[in-house]
């Protein structure tokens, strides 16, 4: 089963994804988790790269890679047998594109990508993802200034509603948005 986690920078992502991770293997499951961009290949190791640098084609690059990474991710992982993979970004980096070319990409790559039903996006307010980033960060990637995470978040949100996600508050504390995580995922009897 695919489970994706996705949402802004800051919103908690990683953390939700290692409490799913626990859970899951508490229970006996078999778990892949899978962190994009990744540092453990040339594609991922690049678009981490292009996040510190500064321009449109920097922007463009940090996009490619990031795609080449979770298409590869995909194609490493997908048809291995585990229980769960759990995706940490997955589709809503084609909201990082400017308009509309964010809405193409997300359409596209979602007709070539297998989604699930268990696809969470933590939407987080940008003041709130911007607090964070400067409390926790010694550097900031191109996305994580104020005005660039409230541009991606009006993008990503109107990706939601092309797709089944399911929307999380994430500015709640890290125990409520792993509650809801878990309540959703046991409410529909997918995780015992």
């Amino acid at each position: 089963m695919l489970l994706v986690i996705d949402g802004l920078d800051a919103s908690g992502k990683s953390t939700q994804a290692q409490y799913l991770l626990k859970f899951l293997t508490a229970k006996g499951q078999t778990v892949c988790l899978r962190l994009h961009p990744s540092a453990d290949n040339f594609f991922g190791s690049k678009a981490k790269q292009f996040l510190y640098a500064k321009g449109k084609s920097a922007h463009f690059a940090t996009a490619f890679f990031y795609m080449l990474d979770v298409i590869r991710s995909i194609l490493m992982y997908s048809w291995q047998k585990y229980d769960y993979i759990i995706f940490v970004r997955y589709l809503m980096g084609t909201a990082y594109l400017p308009s509309p070319l964010h809405k193409i990409a997300y359409n596209f790559f979602s007709l070539l990508v297998p989604t699930s039903e268990f696809m969470f996006f933590l939407d987080i307010t940008p003041e709130e993802a911007y607090k964070r980033i400067c409390r926790t960060r010694g550097k900031q990637e191109m996305f994580e200034s104020l005005d660039e995470l409230r541009k991606v978040r009006l993008k990503a949100l109107s990706l939601t509603q092309a797709g089944r996600w399911k929307i999380i508050n994430a500015n709640s504390s890290e125990r409520e948005v792993s509650s809801a995580i878990l309540n959703y995922l046991m409410h529909l009897k997918r995780i015992m």
